[in-house]
């Protein structure tokens, strides 16, 4: 690494941090949008530090992830080319830069909001669980990755010092649910008779296990968030009934998925077609809004 350009070492790491994903910890504004705080400067700087204290977490958490994982790695045919992987990136400067992460977004965290702090630690437990034990577990290892989000969410809430409402938790779960099955899915049809000598879990499911649950987790998540809309306790907090109008840009968005899932065998890296797929960015753009003119009107 020491004969390379410096500008290209920089940029291995950062791509080790895997600044894509980091779009995962958009959620925790979901708080301050139903919360009705968008527009609140101090509010929204509140969760714009939290964001990036979550991108800083979440990044440490990767790299150490694909050290634990980098055996694996360099034997898959994707994430062979990865930084670590390939040999481009030593596997002690990561580590060092990761925990570099960690200190600066637990100290900086300290001082915004102790909360947050404590549900970082949470997060980095669970990771950490997720690393060297959940991933090996059939099912549970997709919780943990629900689980993950839920964290999340609960971050965006309490640094900005506002109760979530169960539906929202209730539905992030189900959301996370259903992109983690749809990864395992990608993985076990991607790799084929592979699969299993990439990730050891993946023995345990078939692409038909998967289907039966993506379907039931996909019906719970829409009709979740329809009775969401047209609660009587959610058209009491907000005075309206409109909310209703942003559902179908939540079922083009989950239908689009599923298409891309089972039509062009996507859904590996819900994050790319986030950015990517045009039709399900502008489900997300459409849903988010609508309800800003709904609640914000």
């Amino acid at each position: 690494m020491a004969d390379r350009n410096p500008l290209q070492v920089l940029k291995d790491l950062f791509l080790t941090f895997r600044p894509k994903q980091w779009i995962k910890n958009g959620v925790l504004f979901a708080p301050l949008l139903f919360s009705r705080q968008f527009f609140n400067g101090q509010r929204l700087t509140e969760t714009v530090q939290a964001f990036v204290l979550f991108c800083l977490l979440t990044g440490a958490v990767y790299v150490l992830n694909d050290i634990k994982d980098l055996k694996e790695d360099r034997r898959h045919p994707v994430k062979k080319n990865r930084p670590l992987a390939s040999g481009r990136l030593s596997p002690t400067a990561a580590a060092v830069v990761a925990c570099a992460f960690l200190i600066t977004a637990f100290s900086l965290a300290l001082v915004l909001s102790l909360p947050l702090t404590l549900v970082m630690g949470l997060y980095l437990l669970l990771q950490l669980g997720y690393t060297f034990f959940f991933k090996h577990m059939v099912i549970l290892d997709i919780f943990s990755i629900a689980a993950g989000f839920i964290l999340r969410v609960l971050a965006g809430g309490v640094v900005i010092a506002v109760e979530l409402s169960p539906w929202l938790i209730i539905c992030t779960m189900l959301l996370a649910l259903f992109l983690a099955m749809a990864k395992r899915r990608h993985e076990l049809v991607f790799l084929k008779e592979e699969a299993a000598n990439h990730r050891m879990i993946l023995k345990e499911y078939s692409p038909y296990l998967l289907d039966q649950m993506m379907g039931v987790v996909t019906a719970a998540t829409v009709m979740s968030y329809a009775l969401y809309t047209i609660s009587e306790e959610t058209v009491k907090k907000f005075g309206t009934n409109r909310l209703i109008f942003t559902l179908p840009f939540v079922l083009y968005g989950i239908f689009r998925y599923l298409y891309l899932v089972h039509q062009k065998v996507e859904g590996g890296r819900p994050e790319e077609i986030l950015l990517t797929d045009r039709p399900i960015l502008v489900a997300v753009l459409g849903w988010i809004l609508t309800v800003l003119a709904v609640l914000y009107h």
